[in-house]
């Protein structure tokens, strides 16, 4: 279960917290590592994550064609684009706790291996919920607000292996679903991540099998071609096409195959 990626949100919302004690009016307005999103976008998209899952916006009275992940969240944010910084301090606080609390419950079987499908992401058991929005929370407030990658210079406490580890495993469990055809063209031998650091593991991406997906055990020494190391945190962002992996990644072994499966490789 992933129990241990609810007290990751907990932990990392302490730290939101220290940020929006020391957030100025301009600091909203700056642009965030998260292409097309000021600072305030990418609040927005975190409070309305929480709002919808406790409270959803109910459905068109037409059916419509369903959205790809990345334009559903654009969707609930576009709304937000005008709101005050407050309005959007007070959503965050009315829904945090009943959104941590409704996370705890999908901990819980039956409902914690009930599989559902994630718009364009892939399927996932739902205790994953929770890894996904950890994932979320500490890729938008430590890569996409916080200096040096994001706009914002303000003091928080470092990402530890509580915070980070949870959103590692969503990142491994999105790869052979996010990208299905794509990475299932390039991954033609077995290519060995290793992350370093709070978060940090071993994983080997592996070639597709016969239902077309590639799988990414959580071991080495499994004939990789190459390595490729950087640490957990540098991961979040390389591995999202925040930044390229060039600035922080060593390859040890076959550097052309590696190459190519990095230049691929784009998790959401």
């Amino acid at each position: 279960m992933s129990s241990q990626a609810v007290e990751a949100l907990k932990l990392i919302h302490k730290q939101v917290e220290k940020v929006i004690q020391q957030i100025d009016d301009d600091d909203w307005e700056r642009d965030s590592l998260c292409e097309g999103w000021r600072v305030q976008e990418v609040f927005a998209h975190m409070s309305s994550n929480m709002k919808e899952a406790i409270n959803p916006t109910p459905p068109p009275e037409t059916e419509q064609e369903p959205l790809k992940a990345e334009d559903a969240m654009e969707a609930l944010v576009a709304p937000r684009r005008e709101w005050t910084a407050q309005e959007l301090l007070d959503e965050y606080a009315q829904y945090f706790e009943s959104w941590v609390e409704w996370m705890t419950a999908l901990q819980e079987e039956p409902t914690a291996s009930t599989m559902v499908p994630l718009a364009d992401l892939g399927t996932y058991p739902l205790h994953m919920m929770a890894n996904a929005f950890a994932f979320d929370h500490y890729c938008h407030l430590y890569v996409d607000i916080l200096a040096p990658e994001g706009p914002l210079t303000i003091e928080v406490d470092p990402g530890n292996d509580e915070m980070i580890r949870p959103g590692i495993e969503w990142m491994i469990a999105g790869m052979p679903q996010m990208q299905a055809q794509e990475l299932a063209a390039v991954v033609t031998q077995p290519l060995e991540i290793e992350l370093t650091g709070p978060g940090g593991g071993t994983w080997t991406v592996q070639p597709a099998g016969d239902d077309g997906l590639i799988t990414v055990p959580p071991r080495a020494n499994l004939g990789a071609s190459a390595t490729v190391t950087s640490t957990a945190h540098d991961f979040v962002s390389w591995g999202t096409k925040r930044s390229d992996w060039r600035s922080t990644c060593s390859i040890d072994g076959d550097e052309a195959y590696a190459t190519t499966v990095l230049d691929t490789l784009n998790i959401i």
